[in-house]
C-alpha cells in the first residue's frame, strides 16, 4: 500500500469515527458537555461528537491514548488538543522532532505531526474519563482498521494501562505487563509503554517531562 492509499483509508476511517453513534451513553454525554460548556469556554463552539485520529498517514510511530477529555478534544475536535495532557504531550513530541510546534490549541492552528499518528482507545469523551469495557470493545473496530492502514509502523507507544490493554486486545496478545518506559521489542511492531500524561500523573510527579522525553527519544531511536 502506498502513502496515498493509506491517506485515503485513514480519511475514510476518520469520517466513520465522527459519524459513529454506537455508544448512546457516550454520544449523549459529549452532546451534553457541548451544550452546557465550561465557563472558561462559553465562546467556543464545542465539537461534541466522536473525535477523529490525527497525524501523518505515512507514520512509523503510533501513539494510543485513552479517550478525549470533555473540555479538551471534545471541545476542539482534535486529539490531545485543548487540555493539560495535550500540552504535556505535544511539548515532548516537539522536542523529539515529531511535532512542528510545541502547542496544540485548536484545529487549524498550523500544527503538523511528522512520522506519528495519534489515536485513542475510545473516540468519545466518557463521564469521569472512564469508558466502559463494552464501549472500549465497540471502539476497537477503528483501531483494527488503523493497524491495517498504517503499514509502515515501526513502533507503538501506549499511554497508560487501559490503552495498553486495548491494543493487546486488538492484537490478541496476552501476558504483557504494563510499566513506564518498558519496551517489548519482540512484538511486531515493538510496543513501548508510558504513563498517561494526565493532570493527575503530571501534577503529582508520577510522570515528569524528563520521563516522557525519555520515552520519545527512545521511540526516535527505534524507528530510525
Amino acid at each position: 500500500m502506498n502513502c496515498n492509499s493509506a491517506a485515503i483509508l485513514l480519511s475514510q476511517l476518520n469520517d466513520d469515527i465522527v459519524a459513529c453513534e454506537r455508544c448512546p451513553r457516550l454520544i449523549r454525554y459529549c452532546r451534553e458537555v457541548a451544550a452546557v460548556k465550561r465557563r472558561a469556554y462559553l465562546a467556543w463552539d464545542y465539537w461534541g461528537k466522536p473525535v477523529p485520529s490525527f497525524g501523518d498517514p505515512s507514520a512509523r510511530l503510533l501513539i494510543l491514548g485513552l479517550a478525549p477529555a470533555a473540555h479538551g478534544a471534545n471541545r476542539t475536535g482534535r486529539m490531545f488538543t485543548g487540555d493539560r495532557s495535550g500540552e504535556f504531550l505535544y511539548r515532548a513530541l516537539h522536542r523529539a522532532g515529531f511535532a512542528s510546534q510545541p502547542e496544540s490549541r485548536a484545529r487549524g492552528d498550523g500544527l503538523e505531526l511528522r512520522d506519528v499518528w495519534i489515536t485513542a482507545s475510545a473516540h468519545c469523551a466518557p463521564p469521569d474519563n472512564k469508558p466502559s469495557p463494552e464501549e472500549l470493545r465497540t471502539c476497537r473496530r477503528f483501531l483494527d482498521r488503523e493497524l491495517v492502514a498504517l503499514e509502515r509502523l515501526k513502533l507503538v507507544v501506549v499511554l497508560g494501562k487501559i490503552a495498553m490493554d486495548a491494543y493487546l486486545a486488538a492484537r490478541k496478545i496476552r501476558g504483557i505487563r504494563f510499566g513506564h518506559n518498558i519496551l517489548y521489542p519482540t512484538l511486531e511492531p515493538p510496543l513501548l509503554c508510558s504513563y498517561h500524561p494526565s493532570q493527575q500523573n503530571t501534577s503529582t510527579g508520577r510522570l515528569t517531562e524528563a520521563m516522557l522525553d525519555d520515552v520519545f527519544r527512545r521511540a526516535r531511536e527505534i524507528i530510525g
